[in-house]
């Protein structure tokens, strides 16, 4: 029963995930969506300035808390209702209050933890004990796995909250700042051209130089790991020193 309770929390925050995940919300987010019904928006934005912003905020809050895929429509439909600044701290807000949630919901669950990990909180385990705070910058600076399923890994790590919450916001907003940028500028393309999607959507500016920077992101980790073994193969292995016989 204690287990029960202990999980009740992190249970309650899955069944939310599942059901806004089906309640089609994401496909009413989608750009082109947006686009076709963007005077609407504008015009309850407009009417409603502080509750529209505080909706949103909320939205984003409760699906970075259930640690749904996805999130970076969101994120998306943001900075195209609200600019790319406006839509950046917004953003923000949401992915720190999210992620807060998920990781005491998700240290709670866990306790002190078990003697058998799953194995992504395994392979991140030796790292962390290294380096923790290097290491738990590295992990939200650099996307090597869903930001839900890290969250989730440094709770069951038992990272310090204050360590968990500094690195959550700096390495959030620095990817938030560009997919925000994304749905800004993909909004303003698609006005253009009237709602059409298509291949010169990506040549625009503030469409192509966002994605650029994602992907470089996204390939960090392999850089990393080419580095790191070329660096460990260029070290030679240290000889046994024998003593004179």
């Amino acid at each position: 029963m204690s287990r029960l309770r202990a999980a009740l929390p992190l249970l309650l925050l899955v069944i939310a995930g599942i059901a806004l995940f089906s309640s089609g919300l994401m496909d009413r987010l989608h750009p082109e969506q947006l686009v076709q019904h963007q005077d609407q928006l504008r015009s309850e934005i407009d009417i409603a300035p502080w509750l529209s912003r505080i909706t949103y905020i909320g939205l984003l809050t409760l699906a970075m808390s259930t640690g749904i895929p996805g999130t970076v429509i969101i994120i998306m439909a943001g900075g195209f209702a609200f600019g790319a600044v406006e839509g950046t701290l917004y953003s923000s807000i949401g992915l720190t209050l999210g992620t807060l949630i998920l990781f005491l919901a998700s240290r709670y669950a866990f306790g002190a933890g078990s003697k058998h990990p799953p194995k992504l909180v395994d392979k991140l385990h030796h790292g962390f004990e290294r380096h923790p705070v290097a290491y738990t910058m590295f992990l939200r600076f650099v996307p090597v796995a869903p930001f839900g399923l890290v969250t989730v890994a440094l709770a069951w790590l038992r990272c310090p909250l204050w360590l968990f919450m500094g690195a959550s916001w700096l390495g959030g907003t620095v990817s938030l700042i560009f997919e925000t940028s994304i749905g800004a500028g993909l909004g303003e393309a698609l006005a253009q051209s009237h709602g059409h999607f298509g291949p010169e959507l990506l040549m625009q500016r503030g469409v192509w130089m966002p994605l650029t920077a994602i992907a470089v992101l996204a390939l960090l980790p392999l850089l990393v790991e080419r580095f790191t073994s070329r660096r460990h193969k260029a070290t030679p292995a240290a000889k046994p020193s024998h003593p004179p016989g």
